[in-house]
């Protein structure tokens, strides 16, 4: 029977937000034992970038730590560095918590990832609530994940999920590692872990992003459609910037690549474009100033339709441009999937079909890949993990190379 868990076993823990508290936690968390459940809330919907706001930190003999980090960075960084690097972390879907708390210079040594493993366990669903009631019978209160966590003060309401957050994640990674080894996917999982903590490990700050990241960019193809995407990003970018707010609270990527596609003629007709804010006027002169100007600027500055930096086909265009590669791609991949049924692991966990595609172009179109050495150090390249290449080399090699 499912039993709901409320609130935290021992409360709901205080917000720590000064240079003194973070020093008395970290000797809190330091007279614990074994390893730390790590969780952090994130407001990259309403704020600039994907920074920390609250950090969950529990541990067994220290209980759970709440972490305010936005007033004293630097001093919080140097409270818990000593403390937490090197050391073992448990974390829930670690690839999206791994990077802000790099930004604080904080680093595991080894890593747990529990949404992962119930992954390669063969979890229907692997969200953390929902890994805790298939486990422990335990409903977890949910519901605050998509607030915007740079608000303060935080309401009680919202610091009690936080907690829930990290409450059962020591016990779960438990019973995870205990469920994979039994199934002898232990292993993999392990170089999963290392895989990503290898990841995050130099990463210090925000990566830099262009206005050729624009989501949706590859549907324009002319100069004077990506000149004007360009410039319009760019001007978002940095108005966001110096607000600290998130992009897409300016103008969305979908109403930038809809302007840049239609190339409104006066201002009446932006206004008309889909999702842009027209009952503004005063958004509409601005941002049909930026458009005027952008197809007013010298045309030999204008970008050309960006190549993918590997050289692969975007994967639209196989089917049409690519039918003998396209062919082959979709066999391989019908027998990973038999594979992944055999073997209960998500297809996209035992080889990414970005890196496929990758394979699949190298042999059958530049004829890179022609023999086992190289199709190994292919994989091996593009990240694939021995117990990846180990389960997809027999498909590989037996379809592609001659």
């Amino acid at each position: 029977m499912v039993s709901d868990l409320l609130q935290p076993r021992d409360g709901i823990p205080p917000l720590l937000s000064t240079p003194g508290e973070f020093s008395a936690a970290a000797d809190v968390l330091a007279s614990g034992t074994g390893p730390f459940a790590i969780d952090t809330e994130r407001a990259s919907g309403f704020r600039y970038d994907d920074r920390a706001f609250l950090i969950q930190i529990r541990r067994r003999g220290s209980g759970t730590l709440l972490f305010d980090p936005e007033q004293f960075r630097p001093e919080l960084t140097h409270a818990l560095k000593p403390v937490l690097n090197g050391q073992e972390w448990i974390i829930h879907a670690a690839s999206t918590d791994l990077p802000s708390l790099a930004w604080l210079d904080l680093h595991p040594g080894l890593l747990f990832d529990t949404e992962l493993a119930g992954r390669l366990a063969g979890f229907d669903h692997v969200n953390l609530a929902a890994m805790v009631e298939q486990i422990f019978d335990l409903h977890l209160l949910k519901g605050h994940g998509s607030e915007d966590w740079s608000k303060r003060p935080l309401p009680e309401s919202w610091l009690n999920y936080a907690a829930l957050d990290v409450e059962m994640l020591l016990e779960l990674a438990d019973v995870m590692a205990e469920i994979l080894d039994n199934q002898g996917k232990l292993p993999w999982a392990e170089q999963e872990f290392e895989h990503i903590v290898e990841q995050f490990a130099t990463v210090s700050e925000p990566a830099q992003t262009s206005w050729q990241d624009l989501k949706g960019l590859s549907t324009l193809k002319r100069p004077d459609q990506l000149v004007v995407a360009r410039e319009m990003w760019m001007e978002r970018d940095s108005y966001a910037a110096s607000r600290d707010l998130a992009p897409g609270k300016v103008l969305s990527n979908k109403v930038i690549v809809e302007v840049a596609r239609v190339l409104p003629r006066t201002p009446a007709e932006l206004a008309h474009v889909k999702g842009f804010p027209g009952r503004s006027q005063g958004a509409t002169k601005r941002w049909f100033r930026i458009i005027t100007r952008a197809l007013k600027s010298p045309r030999r500055n204008w970008p050309k339709p960006p190549q993918r930096k590997d050289g692969i086909p975007d994967r639209r265009a196989w089917a049409s441009y690519y039918p003998e590669e396209h062919e082959v791609l979709q066999e391989i991949k019908a027998l990973i999937d038999d594979l992944a049924a055999d073997i209960n692991v998500p297809g996209e966990n035992i080889l990414q079909p970005s890196t496929l595609r990758v394979v699949v172009w190298m042999a059958k179109h530049t004829g890179e890949i022609h023999n086992a050495e190289t199709l190994n150090a292919v994989l091996r390249d593009y990240g694939a993990r021995q117990w990846q290449i180990d389960q997809v080399f027999p498909i590989l090699s037996a379809t592609l190379l001659d």
